[in-house]
């Protein structure tokens, strides 16, 4: 059957125990009655959403009248809504469980059920295993009440929340006039977004017609992830052609949020998510309190954990997903991944939030602009304070997560002392003891950085690359540039041999 991985189960919209189908989505919800009343948690409050891919609208009935039949007060959200949004509500409301129908950003032909526990946060081990059993045990048949959606408020109360937050998080100081391209890319969070915009400001918001409407075909791009080539070709045109200040990606869920900025030769490149996360927590860090603590995950950039300290703050590494970087510690104002997830208001909303991104971005870029600045200015303005660290990505899509798991088996039994003609040191996150272990291989050299996992979600191979080159001052930059770009081009190439 199905088996929660890094976001929950996800899988084929098909028949079967291994197919996300009604039946699957009973059986899991069972599980979770089961497991919550065996913690004493029987009757407590549950949130219920979905987004807009085939399936949803049933598959999140079925999930809410089988709590409801249960004893369990279900709160049905109202339509199609972003993942941020059952997040927030599960913690608003005090709720012990949420679940959200989604696969995110996967193909059309997949969905998905993802969990969240009391405290807004994902579904964690061992809690994920031990719901596993209890679906296993369930006994046919499973019965369901009629649930009535709830109404707009939750709804409206996130939007005033994520509306307010240049003045929480962004603080005092003067924003010049921006003009923002957006693009849900057929997805849930457009309307919100917009809404979540203009109430913080930014009314001058051009989306792209083509992409705007959910759509659970994605007509328009072959994999509805802003990370994809070609992804967000509809937006960089746009943001040309109406000459935009930012370009802002949100995946399929809008929990994912990806930045498009415009160079001085009037084209447009896309902001790689270790980018962004510096950027955002930068930002946040400025009006934190005293020794706050800032996460990311052992995949991305190392940069933050510079920028921290820098800073004043504490800083905490994961592993890879929010349900981790959400239980990163105590005084957390500030987590992302490299996979353009940033959680910028973690006491409102315990994982990922596009939406809220998309507003802190939107403020960063504005205030940067009364200052006559941009997000390049402030991106090389890190690299002379701490070394051009350059990151990339190889993911190599093989037949299934088996043949990725190989690979990795592979590295270990016989890893290299050196890549790329740099000699690498070696950690397997494998021999790691707690909740640090995952099947991952670290091979780092005094310049150079690779981290090898097979993908929890995909069957691929993921290869996460970073290079530091020292920069003296802002004129070494171009120089500098190319040597990152050299030093990357061999660890790619290592890599796509794997």
């Amino acid at each position: 059957m199905l088996r929660f991985g890094t976001a929950g189960l996800r899988g084929p919209l098909q028949d079967g125990p291994d197919g996300m189908n009604v039946a699957t989505v009973t059986r899991a919800t069972a599980g979770i009655v089961d497991w919550l009343r065996g913690r004493c948690l029987g009757g407590g409050a549950v949130v219920v959403g979905r987004d807009a891919r085939h399936g949803s609208a049933e598959f999140a009935t079925a999930t809410a009248e089988i709590f409801a039949a249960a004893g369990f007060p279900v709160t049905l959200l109202p339509r199609p809504l972003p993942t941020p949004v059952v997040a927030y509500a599960v913690r608003e409301l005090g709720a012990v469980a949420g679940v959200q129908i989604t696969a995110s950003h996967n193909p059309a032909t997949d969905n998905g059920y993802k969990v969240y526990l009391d405290g807004g946060s994902q579904l964690l081990a061992p809690a994920d295993t031990e719901i596993e059993r209890c679906i296993e045990a369930v006994a046919e048949p499973v019965a369901r009440t009629p649930v009535t959606p709830a109404d707009d408020d939750l709804v409206q109360r996130y939007l005033n929340r994520v509306s307010s937050l240049p003045s929480v998080i962004g603080g005092p100081g003067a924003r010049a006039a921006i003009r923002i391209a957006l693009t849900p890319l057929h997805g849930v969070g457009g309307d919100l977004v917009v809404k979540a915009l203009a109430a913080a400001g930014f009314t001058d918001v051009h989306v792209v017609e083509e992409q705007f409407e959910p759509d659970p075909d994605f007509p328009t791009v072959a994999f509805p992830n802003p990370e994809e080539p070609g992804a967000t070709d509809l937006l960089l045109a746009l943001a040309t052609r109406v000459g935009a200040d930012v370009a802002i990606a949100l995946d399929p869920d809008a929990d994912r949020c990806a930045v498009g900025i415009p160079l001085p030769d009037n084209t447009w490149r896309m902001l790689r998510g270790d980018e962004t996360g510096v950027l955002l927590g930068d930002c946040v860090l400025r009006t934190a309190p005293p020794d706050a603590l800032v996460a990311t995950t052992i995949v991305s950039s190392r940069l933050l954990s510079a920028l921290a300290a820098a800073r004043g703050a504490r800083y905490a590494e994961t592993l890879t997903g929010f349900k981790w970087l959400a239980r990163a510690g105590d005084g957390l104002v500030y987590a992302y991944e490299e996979a353009i997830g940033h959680c910028v208001d973690p006491a409102t909303v315990r994982d990922k939030d596009g939406i809220s991104a998309a507003v802190l971005t939107a403020d960063l870029v504005a205030r940067l602009k009364s200052a006559g600045r941009t997000l390049t200015d402030e991106l090389d303005a890190y690299a002379v304070e701490f070394g051009l660290h350059t990151t990339d990505q190889v993911s190599l899509r093989l037949d299934s997560a088996a043949a990725a798991a190989d690979v990795v088996a592979r590295l270990r039994a016989n890893p290299p002392d050196e890549i790329a003609g740099e000699p690498v040191k070696y950690t397997d996150q494998l021999q790691v003891r707690g909740r640090m272990r995952t099947d991952a291989l670290i091979f780092e050299g005094a310049t150079a950085r690779i981290v090898v996992r097979p993908s929890g979600t995909e069957p691929k191979l993921k290869c996460y690359l970073e290079v530091l080159t020292p920069v003296a001052a802002p004129a070494d930059l171009p120089a500098a540039r190319t040597t990152a770009g050299q030093r990357l081009s061999a660890l790619r190439e290592y890599c796509q041999g794997l």
